[in-house]
């Protein structure tokens, strides 16, 4: 059996859906039945409760080959990093109460420091407090920014003709679709490979610029004349106040923003064979065109 936290989200519903289809026994955590009704239906063990219960965490590890891990993210604290660790400590202790020896930790690809990453501090908190766990094999998985975050851009398509970040346009850096993301926790939670504690970057498959993903969805979607605008750092942080976010977490992002744009972050370590994944933009793209039209005929 398997315990997956975060399986109504981006990556823990792809681990779970692989799991299913390869005849696994999942239990599924989240906070809503509801959104874990499709892999109930499909044999899937929900349980439902808090991440910050470690209790509940416990009795949701216990008993697992393997557990996939991740801290669930709320834009709308007032400190991220202090809600990072609080929920970060449950999942440690619940860990070590469960007696789980295998566990993939979902991080990023900036967590190996500890500043100018913004959001992604208390993923380098977690990392370091899960690597204190005696006798447990945790694996790190850092991936890159994902494709799939595109799709907040759809209505901004469909209403201006654009997308628009803080991202300067022209600077390249890794991109990674969530599906990369999920088959290679998939395998390595099958497998049960790693051992000690250690970590696997997931970079995509080539680095590219805001430009260029720009420049390949309008031809998918056929709008040659969709074109991507660079916020100032004052509108980017307006905006996403404006979205929801608290004023902690808008600065955490303008920060990443910032550290990406003046080459602090993304370029950290090589692109390699090893810690490049196979879905490129072009494949992404057809994705997001087929969400994009059927969410326009909706």
């Amino acid at each position: 059996m398997f315990a997956i936290m975060g399986a109504s989200g981006n990556t823990g519903s792809k681990i779970t859906k692989n799991l299913l289809d390869h005849k696994e026994s999942v239990r599924v955590l989240g906070r809503s039945r509801d959104r874990l009704q499709t892999f109930i239906d499909r044999g899937a063990d929900a349980f439902i409760g808090d991440a910050s219960d470690p209790d509940f965490l416990t009795a949701s590890f216990t008993g697992a080959k393997a557990v996939y891990v991740m801290i669930p993210r709320d834009n709308s604290v007032n400190d991220l990093r202090a809600q990072d660790n609080k929920i970060g400590e449950r999942v440690a202790e619940a860990i070590r109460d469960s007696g789980v020896k295998y566990v993939a930790n979902l991080s990023s690809l900036s967590a190996y420091r500890p500043d100018k990453n913004g959001p992604v501090r208390g993923l380098y908190d977690q990392e370091q407090r899960l690597n204190k766990l005696y006798g447990i094999n945790i694996l790190h998985l850092r991936p890159a920014y994902f494709m799939d975050n595109f799709f907040r851009y759809i209505e901004m398509i469909r209403k201006r003709g654009i997308i628009a970040t803080g991202f300067i346009g022209s600077v390249e850096f890794p991109m990674v679709a969530t599906k990369d993301i999920a088959n290679e926790a998939t395998m390595r939670l099958l497998n049960r490979d790693f051992s000690g504690k250690t970590f696997k970057e997931l970079r995509g498959e080539r680095d590219l610029s805001f430009i260029e993903a720009t420049e390949i969805i309008a031809k998918e979607i056929n709008i040659p004349e969709l074109r991507y605008v660079q916020l100032s750092y004052d509108d980017l942080e307006k905006g996403l106040i404006a979205s929801g976010m608290s004023s902690n977490v808008s600065g955490l992002i303008l920060e990443i923003t910032k550290s990406i744009n003046e080459g602090i972050l993304g370029k950290d370590n090589p692109r390699t064979v090893d810690n490049s994944t196979p879905t490129s933009f072009e494949e992404f793209a057809k994705t997001f065109a087929r969400i994009y039209y059927r969410s326009s005929s909706g």
